[in-house]
């Protein structure tokens, strides 16, 4: 790998960062930038998941205030999201990779137009969590959040925005706890795939490193910009930007 493929992947590490920790859209950022530098799909996307597991450290870590006192709950989300990200890492495993190369733009177009609704699915979600929950409530939040960590073994992009939905259903509290609650489950479903990955799949571990190093830094800083900032322009801008890369990965495949 030369010094520009490696540059690219390290600034684009730092926008997927950002944006994964702020939004939870990473890979929009994270997989094209893989395939740019030459690798294949797959290699691709288990490079991405095993780079990824640096989003999560520098998110938790941007994020110390609002996880204060949330640890019982974490352990319970970090459950079912590593069960979740087990099976997830074993579908891909064991997925053809032209059927995979079909399933991305789709999976990329949901994750785009669930950060672009995710106002509307808010709404709904403080709608309903204003009525008491009962103790039954539970159990279809924690389902819910194993399909996450499917989804997010599998490949991920939008994972953050599905598990910000179901975090929102379950609980009402400010966003920016609930961001950060949303970056550690998912990063429990990212870190368990890397790990099967980094023993049973082809990952390029240069590119993995380059990539990790700028979504470190990028995670690190897209906690305190939720705090401060409102996201609703970025937010627009990364879901349209995911209809396009969906549209050109659809026509690439067919």
């Amino acid at each position: 790998m030369g010094l520009d493929s490696a540059a690219l992947l390290a600034l684009a590490g730092v926008a997927a960062g950002l944006v994964g920790s702020m939004a939870g859209l990473a890979s929009l950022f994270s997989y094209p930038a893989l395939l740019a530098a030459g690798l294949p799909p797959i290699a691709a996307n288990v490079t991405n998941t095993v780079a990824m597991f640096s989003t999560t450290v520098g998110a938790a870590g941007g994020s110390r205030r609002e996880l204060r006192g949330q640890r019982a709950r974490l352990l319970r989300l970090g459950l079912m999201a590593v069960l979740g990200g087990s099976l997830g890492a074993v579908l891909l495993l064991t997925t053809p990779a032209s059927t995979f190369e079909l399933i991305v733009p789709w999976l990329i177009a949901l994750g785009s137009a669930l950060l672009l609704f995710r106002d509307r699915l808010r709404e709904a979600a403080d709608g309903r969590s204003r009525t008491r929950r009962s103790p039954r409530s539970a159990l279809p939040v924690a389902l819910a959040v194993l399909l996450v960590g499917v989804y997010g073994g599998y490949f991920g992009a939008g994972a953050g925005v599905l598990m910000l939905a179901v975090l929102s259903v379950s609980v009402t509290e400010p966003l920016p706890i609930t961001n950060a609650v949303k970056n550690v489950a998912t990063g429990a479903a990212n870190v368990t795939a890397a790990v099967a990955f980094a023993f049973l799949a082809p990952v390029d571990w240069l590119a993995a490193a380059a990539l990790g190093a700028g979504a470190l830094v990028g995670s690190w800083i897209g906690p305190s910009i939720v705090r401060r900032l409102p996201e609703r322009p970025l937010r627009i801008v990364i879901a349209l930007a995911g209809f396009g890369l969906a549209a050109h990965l659809w026509f690439s495949a067919i």
